[in-house]
């Protein structure tokens, strides 16, 4: 899979993706992740791709013609006649790990990522897709949430993670938070890994493993519970833990 980034930041992007986990995916060939300067497709000698806002108001807003510009040179390098491009705004849907699997099945995603008072609306309407926001509250630019976005969709890629099971079990796989988890010592401050963890019994590990992901989705995140296809023993738990 290839993400495109158009930036005003590249060398922010390149530094973060080079390390961890991702790093090592772009060195494998399992992802490839490339960076656009805006700045470069500016239209004057001194490289400004921002102007006063029509109507008046505070700040400057991205011009069009430069990101225009920029997403032409990635169509063309793409090969390709168009490409999903996703923008990274406040007023977008919140990012999710249902949507993230839906961008793991994209060969290639655009990334926008917007800068002071945000972008000309004429070619938001021309070029973006869908518009996405990591949460709600305000950020200095895209960079952040696209690297953010990158990060969540190259986990589900085959291959990017050792154990490919990492993804499965993880925190919203299956709708539900992670359940707590343990390594050795078996006793740490007087704190004993819970028994069940050292009885080698897969079948009552996996139920035990379960019920606290319902205990800690209940405690923290019970929003998320509506979407969940409980058992009436598991909701009688939820219940019970919602009640205490």
């Amino acid at each position: 899979m290839t993400f495109y980034i158009m930036t005003l930041f590249p060398d922010m992007i390149d530094a973060v993706m080079g390390e961890s986990i991702i790093g090592r995916a772009i060195e494998n060939g399992l992802l490839s992740v490339k960076t656009y300067n805006i700045r470069d497709f500016a239209f004057n000698k001194h490289s400004r791709v921002d102007d006063y806002p029509y109507g008046g108001g505070a700040g400057m807003l991205m011009q069009a013609e430069p990101v225009w510009q920029t997403y032409q040179a990635i169509l063309k390098d793409s090969g390709k006649d168009c490409l999903p491009v996703v923008y990274l705004s406040p007023k977008g849907q919140i990012f999710d790990q249902e949507k993230a699997r839906i961008y793991a099945a994209c060969d290639d995603l655009v990334l926008l990522c917007g800068h002071y008072e945000g972008i000309d609306e004429r070619i938001l309407e021309e070029i973006v897709t869908e518009e996405i926001s990591i949460g709600d509250f305000v950020l200095t630019g895209g960079e952040i949430p696209a690297m953010a976005v990158v990060d969540t969709v190259a986990r589900l890629l085959p291959g990017v993670l050792h154990n490919d099971e990492s993804a499965e079990t993880e925190s919203f796989s299956d709708g539900l938070l992670e359940y707590p988890q343990y390594t050795r010592p078996e006793i740490w401050h007087d704190k004993r890994v819970p028994e069940i963890l050292l009885s080698g019994h897969h079948a009552n590990v996996e139920k035990w493993r379960h019920m606290e992901a319902l205990k800690v989705t209940a405690q923290k995140r019970p929003d998320l519970l509506d979407s969940v296809s409980l058992t009436s023993e598991e909701a009688e738990a939820v219940a019970d833990i919602l009640q205490s």
